[in-house]
């Protein structure tokens, strides 16, 4: 069984994350193979949105990953995540399904409560996102109000000083949410610590993406 993951930008931390969580459901006789075009998210945060050349280029992992043999695509970037929505036509009519790594976290946060506190380093991350709880919380038929949480100046920074922004944000607008989402999955490693913190459900993308993949491999008959 091969796995592409798809990635606009990447750490090592992040990588081995999302290759953690994907073993935890697949096992770890699954091959990953992973593809990354930073140009995509650094032409997107300078445009203000998904731009046709970022948005192609993406699309071109997706099919080089279906090209090299992958049973499943998995796209780890938020902020392109509404392009990932587009290519499910191309995925089903190859049989190689592109799954979106934060679909069912936005899910669950609809699931946990109708108040959601979004939680971002980036405005074209963030609207995304919110997209997509709004989307979800219409398929699910459940109400949904979104509280914003951008996060100026963390984007990038060290681990311990952005789970001290983090915190700042998320205490700043417990009061008003039932659920924090994590809308990236490079802030996963702090959901843990986040809801410890503030007491309330938290959630981050990687492990409900590795679920997706799970399912729709099931679908297909591989596990």
């Amino acid at each position: 069984m091969k796995i592409g993951i798809v990635y606009t930008s990447t750490t090592p931390e992040l990588t081995e994350l999302v290759n953690r969580e994907v073993e935890k459901q697949l096992g770890t006789e699954a091959e990953i193979q992973n593809y990354e075009d930073p140009s995509i998210l650094a032409e997107v945060r300078e445009a203000g949105y998904v731009t046709a050349g970022a948005a192609a280029r993406l699309v071109s992992m997706f099919m080089q990953a279906i090209m090299d043999g992958a049973d499943a695509v998995l796209n780890c970037c938020s902020s392109v995540g509404e392009v990932a929505d587009a290519a499910e036509a191309v995925g089903k009519y190859t049989g190689v399904p592109i799954v979106r790594i934060d679909g069912e976290m936005c899910c669950e946060a609809v699931r946990l409560g109708s108040r959601i506190g979004v939680l971002a380093t980036l405005p074209t991350t963030l609207e995304p996102t919110k997209n997509t709880v709004k989307r979800m919380a219409r398929e699910l038929n459940r109400p949904a109000e979104l509280v914003d949480g951008l996060i100026d100046g963390a984007f990038g920074i060290d681990q311990e000083e952005f789970k001290r922004m983090l915190l700042a944000k998320a205490e700043e607008i417990a009061g008003e949410v039932d659920v924090i989402l994590l809308c990236q999955g490079s802030m996963a490693y702090a959901e843990e610590f986040l809801q410890e913190a503030i007491g309330k459900p938290v959630v981050s993308s990687p492990r409900f993406g590795a679920r997706e993949l799970r399912r729709v491999l099931e679908h297909k008959g591989l596990m």
